[in-house]
């Protein structure tokens, strides 16, 4: 193994730690946060959108990584996000908790997992279809946020953090 992949282990195996310290991995905590009864799950899931952003946006702009944004499709994000949602409402986990979950010897785990892979296997079947028509629709190219409203990234983090810890704060006071 490379120093890339001992990297990602260390990393991978550290936010599942995260995970599993912050309950996130349990069924409740998912149920509870798509009947927006328990804020724990987007507590945890914009505080790591909070350090990554800045973290990524750093090592871009110190040179260290390059960033590369996929194009920006309607019909890939509508029906991605729908897939996405859908799975993640009837099955309780997304791709990351059901993982975590299995770990942890929770069986029920394998039915979302099982269904992601055949899922998967089934989309790249289709994707001649899905060319010719859902990812034929309007296509962006490789924009970014920035790029499309004509501000610094900067800006962006900024009104992301002040967003999201004002809405800590709001859950803190609701006690979500």
């Amino acid at each position: 193994m490379n120093i890339d992949q001992w990297l990602g282990l260390v990393t991978g195996v550290l936010f599942g730690f995260l995970l599993q310290k912050g309950r996130i991995l349990r069924f409740d905590k998912q149920i509870g946060a798509m009947l927006l009864t328990d804020m724990t799950l987007i507590k945890f899931m914009f505080s790591a959108i909070l350090v990554g952003m800045v973290g990524i946006l750093l090592l871009s702009d110190f040179e260290i990584i390059k960033l590369s944004h996929k194009p920006m499709n309607v019909g890939a994000v509508l029906l991605g996000g729908a897939l996405f949602g859908g799975g993640w409402a009837i099955m309780g986990f997304c791709p990351g908790t059901s993982q975590g979950a299995l770990g942890e010897g929770r069986w029920h785990a394998v039915f979302p997992i099982t269904g992601m892979v055949a899922g998967a296997a089934l989309y790249a079947e289709l994707y001649p279809f899905f060319k010719s028509t859902v990812l034929a629709w309007k296509d962006f190219g490789t924009i970014g946020l920035p790029e499309a409203i004509g501000v610094s990234q900067w800006i962006i983090v900024s009104l992301f953090w002040v967003g999201t810890l004002s809405l800590f704060y709001w859950f803190e006071k609701k006690k979500l």
